[in-house]
């Protein structure tokens, strides 16, 4: 008798498919590897599916055997009009943002421990800490991010639509919303951040107050379960996306940042339960999301509330409901930390705003787009997507 595999195995290789690379398998199988360990709470039951996402480090001891630092699972995000102002919702729970926000708590959690962390160092840059010699930081996800494009589009064809009033916006330089129905989302689309990523680095401005930039080495991504069209890899075409949207940036920034442009890597097919198959039935989608990281960091977020999953109406408002990676929670851990250049920020008392762009290095301005608000980081940055 054939023995059953467990949901979360991966799903055999397609006819005809690319060959994952040694890296790729070995960052799928340690994110799959881990997803598998947690509690089957918030994890897609029956029809649902749902994506995965995983930040890992390599270390030069033992690079194809990369640690998992962070992950998140997610597809939700919250309208405009269930926004809110006060920092007490986590208003994209798309797994990309899930986890890399799960990770920023495990930064804080590193930094302030007392002990040196294992992959962080101190630099000679006021205090600051930085990424470990040898030591690599990368990302896994179980399909393409939301608002890639296959190809390119062209000048005239943005042109084109910019002409009609779809975008309301003067020029090209414009980032995409992420997709929903119903309530407008202003949640901008996950691979317009991982491109600001590869620019500012993904520790986000209150760190940059105490952490020199942290980029990505390299984005693996699973194969299409139903095969990719003619002509289209992960690996080639993501690449001249990527190329496209930083090319105007290689001589505008100033240090301590820099493009820095992450290998992009096609992992094997994911298991069955991060495939959206569309068919005579109408795919479902899972609205949690488990975020988890090292320190010890495990909640189950529901995507269309921002808040703990279980949370009643009735206690809709309480700060118990709140989520640890809602900007209220992670600006309280932030200001917690004892490190001198964050007691300098406390002695300010400054607005979660002012904090962010308090660095001198950072010149932070905040523009609305035709679609979402941007952080653009230097005086001088303008970021075309």
């Amino acid at each position: 008798m054939t023995s059953m595999l467990p949901s979360s195995s991966p799903a055999a290789p397609r006819e005809g498919a690319v060959a994952p690379s040694p890296w790729a398998e070995a960052a799928s199988s340690s994110a799959l590897r881990h997803y598998r360990s947690l509690p089957k709470k918030g994890k897609p039951q029956g029809r649902e599916s749902t994506v995965l996402a995983a930040f890992l480090l390599s270390n030069p001891q033992d690079p194809q055997n990369p640690t998992v630092l962070s992950m998140g699972t997610g597809t939700k995000c919250l309208g405009a009009s269930r926004l809110s102002g006060r920092g007490d919702l986590v208003h994209d729970a798309h797994a990309e943002v899930i986890a890399r926000r799960a990770l920023i708590r495990l930064l804080y959690s590193e930094i302030d421990r007392g002990a040196s962390p294992e992959w962080l160092v101190a630099s000679e840059d006021g205090g600051r800490w930085r990424l470990r010699d040898g030591h690599s930081l990368h990302l896994y996800i179980t399909q393409l991010p939301c608002g890639v494009m296959p190809v390119p589009p062209s000048e005239s064809e943005l042109r084109e639509q910019l002409d009609v009033g779809v975008n309301r916006c003067s020029d090209i330089s414009f980032v995409q919303r992420k997709p929903g129905r119903g309530d407008t989302t202003l949640s901008m689309s996950c691979f317009d951040k991982i491109t600001r990523w590869s620019v500012v680095g993904i520790q986000g401005a209150l760190l940059s107050h105490i952490l020199e930039p942290l980029y990505l080495t390299t984005i693996t991504i699973g194969q299409l379960h139903d095969g990719a069209p003619e002509g289209f890899t992960i690996e080639n075409n993501i690449d001249k996306v990527l190329d496209a949207r930083l090319s105007s940036l290689s001589s505008r920034l100033s240090a301590p940042f820099k493009l820095s442009k992450p290998k992009i890597f096609e992992a094997p097919v994911p298991p069955k339960e991060f495939q959206q198959i569309s068919g005579d039935v109408p795919p479902l989608t899972c609205g949690y999301s488990i975020c988890w990281n090292k320190s010890g960091l495990h909640e189950v977020i529901l995507g269309t509330t921002g808040r703990k999953q279980g949370t009643s109406s009735k206690a809709a408002c309480l700060p118990s409901t709140e989520s640890l990676l809602c900007k209220r929670r992670l600006v309280e851990a932030f200001i917690s930390l004892e490190h001198p250049l964050v007691t300098k920020l406390q002695s300010g008392e400054l607005s979660y705003r002012a904090m962010k762009s308090r660095d001198p290095r950072i010149d932070c301005q905040i523009v609305l787009g035709f679609c979402c608000r941007m952080r653009l980081v230097s005086a001088s940055i303008r970021l075309s997507f």
